[in-house]
């Protein structure tokens, strides 16, 4: 039975997350995100699994949408999820009858049994203070696949990550100087950014947890998932815990 859940969110807590992906800053400072990149995953991804047409996809936290954009570009059907309004009103310039975008929180339910493919794209996981969210978000995504269907969940290698973090960077950016440092602090990956604009000073914070291998297959396993492919980089080439950029996770509803 296919059940639809109202789109919504969990409360209206503040979390670093939830104002600074709003916020029109974070959207300057990462305005030139690689899409050759994206699109050269996507090729790759929709070949090693298979897409068709037919297959409905789900794209959590999506941002504005250039994956599913992408997807939707090669006739496949994708419903994108975000918590970010700003990202999704955006997003949504591009809907059409193939292509939805929706205000979604990942811990959440969005869907149960719908979806062939569910996508966690770009490190867009870890940002929850509990293991209690991080099981959660993983069970409602696991929850919004056909049997049979796969997660995919594209983090960064958090092996690598912590051994070559840049702790201090400077970033210009329009009239905007970026001031960034970066540390590793109870198990996440904190980025500090400040800076000053038109006389006010402002400071964000993102923080992700570095989620290794065995706490993935921890989540999938608790989700009801088989892990079937793990992959290291965007030319879906093996993962190597030490040497690999990128920790790319496939895993089947049983």
């Amino acid at each position: 039975m296919k059940t639809f859940i109202d789109s919504h969110t969990l409360g209206q807590e503040s979390t670093w997350f939830s104002d600074w992906f709003d916020s029109p800053y974070y959207h300057l400072l990462y305005r030139n995100r690689d899409e050759q990149e994206a699109r050269f995953f996507m090729d790759n991804l929709a070949n090693a699994l298979q897409f068709l047409p037919t297959h409905s996809i789900l794209d959590v936290a999506c941002g504005k949408g250039r994956h599913a954009k992408y997807l939707n570009s090669k006739g496949l059907r994708v419903t994108g999820i975000d918590l970010s309004k700003e990202s999704i009103a955006e997003a949504n310039l591009s809907a059409n009858e193939r292509l939805q975008f929706l205000v979604h929180d990942m811990r959440e339910i969005y869907a149960e049994d719908c979806f062939d493919f569910v996508l966690n794209m770009f490190t867009s996981f870890g940002y929850f203070e509990s293991e209690t969210e991080n099981l959660t978000a993983i069970q409602s995504m696991a929850t919004s696949l056909h049997k049979g269907g796969k997660l995919v969940i594209d983090f960064f290698n958090p092996h690598k990550v912590i051994r070559e973090l840049i702790p201090i960077e400077t970033k210009q950016v329009e009239d905007i100087t970026f001031h960034i440092t970066r540390h590793v602090q109870n198990g996440f990956i904190v980025k500090q950014i400040a800076f000053e604009h038109k006389g006010q000073h402002h400071h964000f914070e993102e923080k992700v947890k570095a989620i290794d291998l065995d706490e993935f297959m921890t989540y999938c396993s608790f989700a009801g998932l088989h892990l079937s492919e793990i992959f290291g980089n965007y030319s879906l080439e093996p993962y190597h815990e030490q040497e690999s950029d990128r920790l790319i996770i496939i895993a089947e509803k049983r």
